[in-house]
């Protein structure tokens, strides 16, 4: 499942936070853009997940105008394609661990797999802790908890933003090694927004966000 963005362009009143931006990304590739703080990576990776508006240009994967959906239509589109990493976790506080993995998967209507959820609390390093409640957990911790989250329900389209700012050297490098390792496996595509140059460099392509455009 191709991702297509042609032209792609986002204004806050007048001033405008990107311009010109046209890039694809095929199944099993991995994407990474960097740029400067403020430039809008954040805001760019939202566009392609349909969570934030743009002024002009298409976002496409597989062939669906993203932009075109009604809001439950693209929540649908989301749900069942996409995993997405936020920075800042949205982990539920209510719900354990597992309960908080699980989500995708009870969203798209699937049977509580329970063997599939330990499976990816213990591919990023958290085995045994399904049970604890999020407020039990360190920054790092959380930060696996919503990477488990984003990987459990196999999307075709990954989308992470500094996945790995809170974690420590060896914790990153594996997060990074199974977010590859979803992306060839199941020919996801991924798009990476980092300031870590050990993690773009992972990159089967490094692209530069500027308000004018990437390259």
């Amino acid at each position: 499942m191709t991702l297509r963005i042609t032209n792609l362009g986002k204004h806050y009143g007048e001033a405008p936070v990107f311009e010109n931006v046209t890039l694809e990304v095929q199944p099993g590739e991995f994407v990474a853009i960097v740029g400067e703080s403020g430039v809008g990576k954040s805001t760019l990776l939202n566009c392609m997940a349909g969570l934030d508006t743009w002024d002009q240009g298409t976002v496409m994967h597989d062939g669906t105008d993203i932009g075109a959906l009604d809001g439950e239509a693209c929540a649908l589109w989301r749900r069942r394609h996409v995993g997405f990493v936020f920075q800042a976790f949205h982990v539920l506080p209510h719900l354990d661990v597992a309960q908080n993995v699980s989500l995708p998967l009870m969203l798209l209507g699937q049977k509580k797999d329970d063997g599939r959820v330990a499976h990816m609390l213990d591919a990023v390093g958290l085995p045994g802790m399904g049970a604890r409640l999020p407020q039990t957990l360190s920054g790092g911790q959380l930060q696996r908890v919503a990477i488990a989250r984003a990987l459990v329900h196999r999307p075709a389209l990954l989308l992470a933003d500094e996945p790995t700012g809170n974690l420590d050297p060896t914790t990153a490098a594996k997060v990074m090694e199974l977010l590859i390792g979803q992306t060839r496996e199941h020919g996801a595509s991924l798009v990476l927004v980092t300031h870590s140059e050990s993690a773009a460099a992972r990159a089967d392509r490094l692209l530069h966000l500027t308000a004018g455009g990437i390259r």
